[in-house]
C-alpha cells in the first residue's frame, strides 16, 4: 500500500441527494471541471448519471466531450470556456449548450457553416464579477446579434446565465438585478430563454430567489464546504475523498511516510495540522517532495496507514485551505494526477 486517492461513491451519491432537495425546485447542474475537481470525471460522471444526474457543468469543450463519452447522448453538458470558432464547431457537433459571454463568440458562431440541429446558447451577462460576460451597456446589441442567428437557424436562445461574486448579499443583490434586468430586456427583444441560470453552491443553498432553473454546484457535490463559511453538518453535506499515505520508516519520536509535496500536499503546512493515524492523531512536522515526517506513536511499524485529510482524517480539505488563507477546492485539486484513485464501492483502482 502506499499514497492513494480514495473516492466514496456512495457518500457522493449521498451528496447529490442532499443537494437535489437544497436547490430544488431547480435541476442540479453537477459541475465537473478540472477532472470532476481531480476526483476523476469517468468515475464521477457515471455514478451521477446513474443517480439521475442529467446536466454537467464541464468548463471546456474537451472536458464537455469526456462528459458526453460517459453521459450518453441524453445528458444536457454546459460548457463556457469557449476559444473561438474551432472550440464553436467541436462543441455544437458534440451537442453541447455553450456558454458565451463575448459577443466576439457570436460572429464566430455566425461565420460557421449551418449546423445540423442549432446551437443551444446561453448568454452570459456581466453582473459585476468581470469574469467575461456581456456588459450591461452592450447588451442590446448582443441581443440584436443574437436574433439573427436565431432568425437564421443557427442558433437558439436556449438560457441566460451569469456568475456572481457571493462576497455579500448586499452586492449579490445588486447583480441579481442586473441579471434580471438582462433578462427582461431580452423578452422585450423577442427572446425568451428558455432557462436560467445564475447561482452556484453558496447562494443555491442559501439563498431561494437566486436559484432560477438551474443552479451550478461543484464543490459541496464533493463534500467540500466554503472556507470562512457553515460547516459540513450545517450543510448537510460529508466529505467523499481522502488522502493516504503508508509509513515508510519509523525512528525515536517520529515517523516517515510516502506523502509530500509533488503528491500534492502545500509544504507551507508543515507544522501546522495533525493527520489521522492508528495512534490517534499525530502533527506533520516536515513536508518535502515526496515523503513527510510525521510524530511517532506507540507500536508504530512500517505499512501503518496515515489519512492526511479528507473522509475519516483529522483535517477536511478546507480545514487546510484555512491555514494557508485558500479555499478547500484548490486543496483538492492540488493532489497529483499521478496519485492513484481507489473508488468504493466495486470500483477499480485507477492507477491515473
Amino acid at each position: 500500500m502506499s499514497v492513494e486517492y480514495r473516492v466514496d461513491l456512495d457518500a457522493f451519491a449521498r451528496n447529490l441527494t442532499r443537494v437535489r432537495e437544497a436547490v430544488a425546485p431547480a435541476q442540479h447542474m453537477l459541475v465537473v471541471k478540472d477532472d470532476a475537481y481531480a476526483h476523476g470525471i469517468d468515475e464521477i460522471v457515471r455514478r451521477a448519471t446513474a443517480e439521475g444526474v442529467s446536466w454537467f457543468g464541464a468548463f471546456d469543450v474537451e472536458t464537455g466531450r469526456a462528459v458526453r463519452a460517459v453521459a450518453g447522448p441524453d445528458a444536457r453538458i454546459f460548457v463556457w470556456l469557449l476559444g473561438g470558432a474551432d472550440d464553436l464547431a467541436a462543441g455544437v457537433a458534440s451537442g453541447l449548450d455553450l456558454g458565451i459571454g463575448d459577443e466576439a463568440l457570436l460572429d464566430d458562431l455566425a461565420a460557421l457553416p449551418t449546423p445540423a440541429a442549432p446551437a443551444r446558447v446561453h448568454l452570459k451577462i456581466d453582473t459585476g464579477l468581470h469574469r467575461n460576460g456581456i456588459r450591461p451597456e452592450r447588451w442590446g446589441a448582443a441581443l440584436e446579434r443574437l436574433s439573427d442567428l436565431v432568425a437564421a437557424g443557427t442558433a437558439r436562445f436556449e438560457g441566460l446565465w451569469s456568475h456572481i461574486a457571493e462576497a455579500s448579499d448586499a452586492d449579490d443583490d445588486d447583480a441579481r438585478e442586473i441579471f434580471l434586468a438582462a433578462r427582461d430586456a431580452a423578452v422585450e427583444a423577442g427572446l425568451t430563454p428558455r432557462l436560467s441560470h445564475l447561482a452556484a453552491s453558496a447562494a443555491g443553498f442559501a439563498r431561494a430567489s437566486f436559484r432560477e432553473d438551474l443552479v451550478r454546484v461543484g464543490a459541496f457535490s464533493y463534500g467540500i464546504r466554503p472556507a470562512g463559511g457553515p460547516g459540513e453538518p450545517e450543510l448537510g453535506i460529508e466529505p467523499i475523498s481522502a488522502l493516504t499515505a503508508t509509513v515508510t520508516s519509523v525512528g525515536a519520536d517520529a515517523v516517515r511516510v510516502d506523502v509530500g509535496h509533488l503528491h500534492g500536499l502545500p509544504s507551507a503546512l508543515q507544522g501546522r495540522f495533525s493527520v489521522a493515524t492508528p495512534g490517534g492523531p499525530r502533527r506533520v512536522l516536515a513536508i518535502e517532495p515526496t515523503w513527510s515526517i510525521v510524530e511517532g506513536w506507540t507500536d508504530a511499524e512500517p505499512g501503518d496507514e496515515v489519512t492526511v485529510f479528507g473522509r475519516e482524517g483529522v483535517a477536511s480539505a478546507t480545514d487546510l485551505a484555512e491555514l494557508i488563507d485558500t479555499i478547500g477546492e484548490e486543496i483538492a485539486l492540488r493532489v497529483s494526477s499521478c496519485v492513484p484513485r481507489r473508488y468504493t464501492p466495486n470500483g477499480p483502482r485507477s492507477a491515473r
